[in-house]
C-alpha cells in the first residue's frame, strides 16, 4: 500500500511556505497553513540523515530532507483543534533530526499528527480524543 507524503514546501514560487501533500495516487496538492488544518493518521517521521547533517554543518541549504509518511491525511477548513505543548520540531540547522519531547524522533510512528499553522503537534491525549477528531472530520 502506498502512503501519503506530507512536507512543508520551502521552494520559492507560488507554493512557498505551504503544506505539500503527495497522495498515494501520485497527485500533489498545496495548502496554505493559515487556511487549513491537516490531520495526519498513521504517521512515520522520515529524514534523509546525510542531507540533514550537511545542512547542520552548513555545507548546503534548502534541500528536501524531511517528510511525514501517513496512512491518511484529512484537510479541514474550520473547527480547528487547538495547540498543545506536544510540538514536533524539525530544523536541520539546529539539530539534524526530528525532535519530540527533546529526543530524536526520526523514523518514529505517531497515531495522529496535526498542524496548527506551520507547526506540527502530537500527544497521547489526542489518541484518547480520536472520536472528537472523527466528529470534526465528519462535520457533525
Amino acid at each position: 500500500m502506498r502512503r501519503t507524503k506530507v512536507r512543508f514546501s520551502l521552494q520559492k514560487g507560488d507554493n512557498y511556505m505551504k503544506w505539500r501533500i503527495i497522495h498515494s495516487d501520485g497527485s500533489v496538492r498545496y495548502y496554505n497553513p493559515n487556511e487549513v488544518q491537516l490531520i495526519m493518521i498513521g504517521c512515520t517521521l522520515k529524514n534523509n540523515k546525510k542531507i540533514a547533517n550537511k545542512i547542520f554543518r552548513g555545507e548546503t541549504n534548502k534541500t528536501v530532507c524531511a517528510w511525514i509518511m501517513c496512512d491518511d491525511v484529512q484537510v479541514i477548513y474550520s473547527n480547528f483543534i487547538g495547540a498543545t505543548p506536544y510540538k514536533i520540531y524539525y530544523n536541520p540547522r539546529k539539530e539534524p533530526n526530528w525532535v519530540i519531547y527533546g529526543k530524536n524522533a526520526d523514523n518514529t510512528f505517531r497515531n495522529i499528527i496535526y498542524s496548527v499553522g506551520k507547526d506540527l503537534l502530537c500527544g497521547e491525549w489526542i489518541c484518547d480524543s480520536f472520536c472528537y477528531v472523527q466528529t470534526i472530520l465528519s462535520g457533525e
